[in-house]
């Protein structure tokens, strides 16, 4: 049995915002009706988490596969009567997921009417976030009034510190603070993953943004510093669990297009490494707390994916559970010393393969061959 991790994000965002575009320009999955019947119903597709280090590998070693990192993106249609979070808090996709990207809508097109009236994407961002926000206070409450009822029957320490950690929950959403922001660890994190609140998900904010504000000769986080500071959104990405990415969902749609080598010419023209895209979908499994070990060989190159700080054995258990309990070591070398040597024998012979233990902490870029007997 493999342990396999799927990153799941949720995509959200107002009408006109270009959302729904991106989803399907990300995964290659169209829409298909989700809204009928009046039920919101959430779409899935599976994105490729594009890593050139895993392009590299597969070149030296020209294996039979080549298997990235991937994560999982949903979006939604909301029925009629609901909108913004209304529509999320009943949905599975949405509920599950490991992080929020709202797309906000920063481009001007007057044949596009925004449902606001003007365009403003810290005005868009602070109002889903208040929805959020109320979404989350509706769950939280309720769960107090339960608490409260049982605490009467009978005393509990455990429910005690639930009670006492959503009653902090409660005083930070009434005050407009989403979850993401409280500096909550240890177990009393773990009493609030059965609630799924939406507003303590980590959130990527993702600016649409017009052709004309892609101007040539800045790096790509540059871009975004200039998009949010000229948008206002400062003080989002202040909070914890906060970040952003610039697109503009017209030139994705023309570099969709395009044959590879064309859509590299016309990157390049604009002074991008890589499309808006891959960008919202690296930066997803950044924020995430994610990083990629490497397994290489003729059978196969294959990106793993395990949370920051996991430990060897726990990583080994992602191929499959049988090398987790049969682990005896592992033999690590740095992507970089890997690619400069050509190859596994050549970083033996200048003594640059580690053999590393169970407790050994797995590192971005890694390329490990787990050592286990059953």
């Amino acid at each position: 049995m493999q342990g396999f991790i799927m990153l799941r994000a949720a995509l959200i965002g107002f009408a006109s915002s270009g959302k729904t575009t991106l989803f399907q320009l990300m995964t290659s999955v169209r829409d298909s009706g989700r809204a009928a019947h009046g039920k919101a119903e959430a779409i899935i597709g599976i994105s490729k988490v594009p890593d050139t280090r895993l392009d590299r590998l597969t070149a030296m070693y020209n294996p039979k596969k080549h298997v990235p990192a991937t994560v999982e993106f949903s979006d939604m249609a909301a029925p009629a009567g609901k909108t913004g979070a209304q529509a999320l808090v009943d949905v599975a996709a949405y509920k599950n997921a490991d992080a929020l990207v709202h797309v906000l809508r920063a481009f001007r097109d007057p044949a596009v009417a925004h449902p606001s009236g003007a365009v403003d994407p810290a005005r868009d961002a602070q109002a889903m976030e208040d929805e959020l926000i109320l979404a989350d206070l509706g769950v939280a409450e309720r769960r107090l009034e339960r608490l409260d009822k049982d605490l009467k029957k009978s005393r509990s320490a455990e429910l005690e510190r639930e009670r006492d950690v959503l009653e902090s929950c409660r005083a930070a959403l009434e005050a407009g603070r989403p979850l993401r922001a409280l500096d909550l660890e240890g177990e009393d994190l773990k009493r609030l993953r059965g609630f799924q609140f939406l507003s303590a998900k980590p959130l990527l904010l993702v600016l649409n943004l017009d052709e004309s504000d892609l101007s040539a000769g800045a790096e790509s986080a540059v871009r975004v510093e200039r998009a949010a500071d000229a948008s206002g959104l400062g003080p989002f990405l202040a909070r914890a669990g906060t970040a952003a990415v610039a697109v503009c969902a017209k030139i994705e749609l023309e570099i969709a297009q395009l044959e590879p080598a064309d859509a590299a010419a016309f990157l390049a023209d604009l002074g991008l490494a890589e499309s808006g895209l891959d960008r919202v979908i690296r930066a997803t499994y950044d924020l995430l707390g994610y990083l990629s070990f490497f397994t290489v060989g003729e059978d196969e190159c294959r990106a793993w994916s395990i949370p920051r700080g996991t430990p060897a054995q726990l990583a080994a258990g992602e191929i499959h559970s049988d090398i987790a309990r049969g682990f005896i070591r592992a033999e690590v070398v740095a992507y970089d010393a890997l690619v400069a040597r050509g190859g596994m024998a050549a970083c033996r012979e200048h003594g640059e393969v580690r053999l590393e233990g169970k407790e050994y902490v797995v590192q971005d870029g890694d390329i490990i061959n787990f050592r286990f007997a059953t």
